[in-house]
């Protein structure tokens, strides 16, 4: 005799819909047995009423109030019966009080979406105008995970071994020159993988794909008239849920498995995904923003608030989410755990992340407990954590991020050091630190030099042409009178401000922009490209294109052919990295033999070898690094040797000896035009002067010993 489950029958009726009192976890919608569970958490409301929609309809089909009975402590959860699930969106609305100075925005006329949506519809088609008297902007769906992994898992690449390339979703393939079926979407970058592996990149980061309004304080910009949005997505609506606007297959309900798709496929072609992450605030802004979800289901658990119930903004962007609070914790954790195991993420980057450390009151924590509970999280334990560790609020933990042995920063000084040395400014005892992978700030700690993501450029700044191209940030088209973005760039525009035919400016600026790729790609740590640096990509000097969706941002695939000697450059210095394991140490350089070899692990030289000019006036600086050395002896590498001359004069550089059966051969040197500039791994010719070697004014030189 087969014995039926009782939990399949329902024991409450309302209207044609069975019901049956739910699980409470986990929060968010499950599909159980003949129907769907939904559970969600209100510790201050009095009541809750689920919302069904017919999907588009712009009125509900049925409002079903939680019986008592069905509320477990703080939680509301309810199964309904013989939903048509793929068809159906649900909202919630919330009854309780509703007073300022308490904290509390209860209203019951406002539709709120679930925290824990997995789909969300209302913005399927990327920059369609919003219907506005839509009394549901936002619409949580059911989503179910049957997609076919095909024994795909995350890649879990040695942390020192990443080349990391960070792209925005759209701007990645929306211009017409990409050339793939589907611009902007993730099937388009799905068709940009051969690039990608040509380039040798192995993670991609790709900045926010949660689900995010591009119409938050969108508007037209007052001179061209031109639409200005929310596009860089730093403004999460949903935290479990793919943008639609990025699926070309989202008008089906298909973002899910589009994304998925993407994953594996980068998977298949070694490169893992790590998704750039905003936990610091939501899209519901300050006092005079929309309710969207949480401010509506419990305001005084999910956000930091001033004592008199105004929101603390640590962010910048209005709201700060109370991350320590326990049940914000745990939505969190919940959220970075189904990323990671149903969509396979290899890592996240938490932009603000010392927000994160912040009690409810925005003082830092000693021990923050949401940093150590996704550091020692057990289905994260394989993820790669990076913080950008620094927040609106003026909190800069660089090289004191609470870390417990997980946490990578994005290193802000290895940034602001290389820019100054690059310029000529010096600073060559603290550039002898980013080189190394900043033991200074993190070897104390005993953190590895992996601890370092290493950049130059990124989102949010210039891009590498522009550094050497500008003086100035030029945001004006932003609608801001130039007052929004960073005004401290350390950049130089090598003469002239902006685009010139100067043919001698032209080639200083190619020649400063192979200098800083080659010094990162010789970096400990682990260096991160921005999209396009690679061909030359330039947004006119704007810093801060947050808002634009256009060719500001758009990456224009004819500088691939239009820059090609930089590409091969740039393609070169990323071969050669991951050829030689001794530019990816993963314990700090002792500055000492420690294998018997005769030479130091890094030695350090200046236009005498043996003998840095450690001046506050220099501007040359030398290395070289021991190959027998490489991963404390465990592989043996060649000796590489790295002569930085940033002075407006040439040098000789004399140097350092080898071993009997060494020769030194050239792989780079800027102050030759291409394609003499570098040479394919293995082709590299033996330098002629085995003594000294003229390295050019504002020139990098880099010599292979074998």
């Amino acid at each position: 005799m087969i014995l039926e489950r009782i939990d399949i029958h329902p024991t409450h009726t309302y209207k044609n819909f069975q019901l049956r009192c739910g699980k409470p976890f986990p929060f968010g919608t499950t599909l159980v047995p003949n129907g769907v569970n939904f559970s969600i958490y209100s510790s201050h409301a009095n009541s809750c009423t689920l919302v069904l929609f017919n999907k588009h309809d712009p009125e509900p089909i049925a409002e079903i109030t939680f019986p008592d009975e069905f509320q477990i402590g703080d939680v509301y959860c309810m199964v309904v019966f013989d939903l048509d699930y793929e068809n159906i969106e649900y909202g919630y609305r919330m009854e309780g009080p509703n007073s300022f100075p308490a904290g509390h925005w209860f209203d019951k006329n406002k539709i709120l979406m679930d925290p824990y949506a997995k789909i969300i519809g209302g913005r399927d088609i990327w920059g369609k105008t919003p219907d506005w008297n839509n009394i549901y902007q936002h619409r949580a769906r059911i989503a179910f995970d049957d997609f076919d992994w095909e024994n795909d898992r995350p890649l879990e690449i040695p942390p020192e071994d990443m080349i990391i390339y960070e792209m925005h979703v759209r701007s990645f393939t929306r211009h017409p020159s990409s050339g793939v079926k589907h611009p902007g979407t993730f099937a388009g970058i799905r068709e940009k993988i051969p690039y990608l592996k040509e380039l040798g990149v192995n993670a991609i980061e790709l900045m926010p794909v949660f689900e995010f309004d591009e119409f938050e304080n969108s508007r037209p910009n007052a001179e061209t008239g031109e639409m200005l949005y929310n596009y860089w997505g730093y403004s999460t609506v949903g935290f479990f849920a793919p943008k639609a606007g990025y699926a070309a297959t989202a008008k089906f309900g298909m973002q899910v498995d589009e994304f998925k798709n993407l994953v594996k496929e980068l998977h298949k072609n070694g490169i893992e995904v790590i998704l750039d992450v905003v936990f610091n605030h939501t899209a519901e802004g300050n006092e005079r923003g929309p309710y969207i979800s949480f401010r509506g289901i419990d305001n005084k658990t999910y956000y930091m608030l001033t004592p008199e119930g105004y929101y603390y903004n640590f962010s910048g962007c209005g709201n700060t989410l109370n991350c320590n609070n326990p049940i914000v914790r745990g939505l969190v954790l919940d959220c970075l755990r189904y990323w990671a195991s149903e969509y396979h993420i290899d890592g996240f980057r938490f932009d603000l992340a010392s927000i994160l450390g912040r009690d409810p009151w925005g003082a830092p924590l000693n021990n923050p407990p949401l940093l150590e509970t996704l550091a020692f999280d057990p289905i994260l334990a394989k993820c790669k954590l990076i913080a950008e560790a620094w927040d609106a609020g003026g909190l800069y933990q660089v090289g004191s991020f609470p870390a417990y042995g997980r946490w990578a920063e994005w290193n802000g000084k290895y940034r602001d050091t290389i820019r100054k040395f690059l310029k000529g400014d010096g600073h060559v005892g603290e550039m002898a630190q980013r080189l190394q992978g900043s033991p200074d700030l993190y070897a104390g700690a005993s953190r590895p030099p992996a601890t370092s993501i290493n950049f130059i450029t990124a989102h949010d700044g210039f891009t590498l042409a522009d550094l050497v191209s500008y003086n100035q940030k030029h945001n004006q088209a932003n609608g801001e009178n130039n007052n929004d973005g960073d005004n401290n760039n350390e950049s130089w525009n090598c003469g002239i401000e902006g685009w010139t035919e100067n043919q001698w400016i032209n080639a200083l600026r190619q020649r400063q922009i192979s200098n800083a790729i080659a010094m990162l790609m010789v970096s400990q740590g682990v260096p991160m490209l921005l999209m396009g640096d690679e061909v030359g990509r330039s947004k006119a000097g704007n810093n801060n294109t947050y808002c634009h969706d256009n060719e500001l941002n758009w990456l224009d695939w004819n500088l691939l052919e239009q820059n090609s000697d930089l590409f091969r450059f740039v393609k070169q210095c990323i071969a050669f990295r991951k050829a030689h394991p001794v530019l990816r140490n993963r314990q700090h350089f002792q500055n000492r033999d420690y294998v018997g070899s005769g030479y130091a692990d890094i030695t350090w030289h200046g236009i005498q070898a043996w003998s840095a000019d450690w001046s506050n006036s220099s501007r040359t600086l030398a290395f070289m690094l021991c190959g027998n050395h490489a991963n404390e002896g465990t592989f043996t590498d060649d000796y590489i040797y790295v002569a930085m001359n940033m002075h407006w004069q040439p040098h000789y550089f004399e140097i350092p000896g080898l071993p009997p059966q060494r020769q030194w051969h050239v792989f780079v040197n800027t102050g030759c035009t291409a394609p003499a500039d570098i040479w394919e791994l293995g082709t590299e010719p033996i330098l002629e002067n085995q003594q000294r070697i003229l390295v050019g004014e504002r020139s990098v030189t880099i010599l292979v010993g074998r």
